[in-house]
This record gives structure tokens, C-alpha cells and sequence, in this order.
């Protein structure tokens, strides 16, 4: 699925037009990523948590050539499923 499939389940689930839906869902994917750059958690009950990680600086290879390079330390962001979402992706067919 898509941003814009995306926006088109929003707009028939919730009843209400794209234009609503796409501003809805930018305004959210804003606050979210508003909470990570300040370094804080969000936290969605039954979804999951959305935060801030420290990536430490390692030595990597490059596939191409097998030379050794080093890969700077980052901060990036982490999702983890919530257990209602990871029931429901975990049905048994």
C-alpha cells in the first residue's frame, strides 16, 4: 500500500473526502516526526512505539571492491509493533 491507497482506506473508512484524509494523515505523520526530532516517544496503544535510537560508528565493507570504510554513528528512528498489531498480523491462516 501506497500514500495514496493509503489516503483512499482513510477517506472510505473514516467518511470523509481525500482532501481530508490526505490533510489528516500529513498532520500526523508531521506531529510524529515533530516528537522523534525532539527525541521524544510516541507512543500509540494497541500500535506501537515510535523513538529515537543511537547508532554507534562501525567498520563496514564495500560490496563492490571488499575495501574496509568506516560508517559514521547516526540517530534513527525505531517502530516497534505494539502486541494488538502483532496479533493481527500474526493470524493463522
Amino acid at each position: 500500500m501506497n500514500k495514496s491507497e493509503l489516503i483512499e482506506s482513510i477517506a472510505t473508512k473514516a467518511g470523509v473526502t481525500r482532501a481530508v484524509a490526505t490533510s489528516t494523515l500529513d498532520a500526523t505523520l508531521a506531529s510524529i516526526t515533530e516528537a522523534l526530532v525532539a527525541g521524544d516517544t510516541v507512543a500509540i496503544l494497541g500500535f506501537g512505539n515510535f523513538k529515537v535510537s543511537e547508532r554507534a560508528a562501525r567498520t563496514g565493507k564495500n560490496p563492490a571492491t571488499g575495501e574496509a570504510l568506516e560508517i559514521a554513528a547516526a540517530t534513527v528512528p525505531k517502530f516497534t509493533p505494539g502486541k494488538a498489531l502483532k496479533d493481527a498480523v500474526n493470524v493463522k491462516k
